[in-house]
């Protein structure tokens, strides 16, 4: 159990050099700070509980025990920050992901038909266009998604309900 403000050695310090001289050792921070900084900072160093000293005499114990037994723990204020800032991400990753939208109704159809495992010429056959068309159209979706492989558009496919598993 540590604080984030102590002499000599802050907590985020004390947590790295705690979870690298003994990985299987918990950290518990119990502190007065709830800045999403801090309880970020703390998290990717390894602490895996985050107590509000204004929440302690209510949960310490509780806290204690989490940790015994290797779960995480944080506190109702803690907790919230941690999740306030999760959805931010989300939100942000949302904004800029490519939707299927940005999908042409061919493009769309060309999707699933190399998903569901056809090859370039039987994509071309079933359409009724040429095999570099396929190629074009599929070389586009691949820019316009980020994707850089056949599998990478297979689990886009199965994720936007292009195709089912």
């Amino acid at each position: 159990m540590l604080d984030i403000s102590m002499p000599e050695m802050n907590g985020l310090e004390a947590t790295r050099q705690i979870k690298t001289a003994l990985p299987n050792t918990e950290v518990l921070v119990l502190t007065m700070h709830e800045n999403e900084h801090f309880v970020g900072d703390l998290l990717r160093a390894g602490a895996l509980g985050y107590l509000l000293k204004s929440d302690a005499a209510l949960s310490i114990t509780a806290a204690v025990e989490a940790l015994c037994v290797h779960k995480p723990y944080f506190t109702g204020k803690a907790a919230r920050t941690i999740l306030e800032v999760y959805l931010e991400k989300q939100r942000e990753n949302a904004e800029m992901a490519p939707t299927p939208d940005q999908v042409t109704m061919r493009e769309r159809e060309i999707i699933q038909l190399l998903a569901e495992g056809r090859s370039n010429k039987s994509v071309s056959a079933l359409l009724g266009i040429s095999t570099k068309t396929v190629e074009t159209h599929r070389a586009a979706v691949m820019r316009k998604l980020g994707l850089r492989s056949l599998a990478e558009l297979v689990r886009y496919a199965i994720r936007n309900r292009i195709m089912e598993a």
